[in-house]
């Protein structure tokens, strides 16, 4: 059985793809890289498993806190 995919955008180049999104893991945080660019970017995924809701995050994770 495929894996359900989400349209994403790229930070980086805007470059929208769909990504494969496999949450019975339950919550994620990986990197990946852009089909298009080949920039890195963070890909967070959360689980609430009490709703059966998941979230997607993407950014370039290159911000500065302060």
């Amino acid at each position: 059985m495929p894996l359900p995919e989400k349209k994403i955008c790229c930070p980086h180049c805007d470059y929208t793809y769909h990504l494969p999104i496999d949450d019975s893991a339950g919550s994620q945080d990986f990197y990946d890289d852009c089909p298009n660019c080949c920039c890195s970017f963070r890909v967070r995924l959360m689980f609430d498993p009490i709703h059966q809701v998941s979230r997607l995050t993407v950014d370039s994770d290159d911000e500065q806190i302060y």
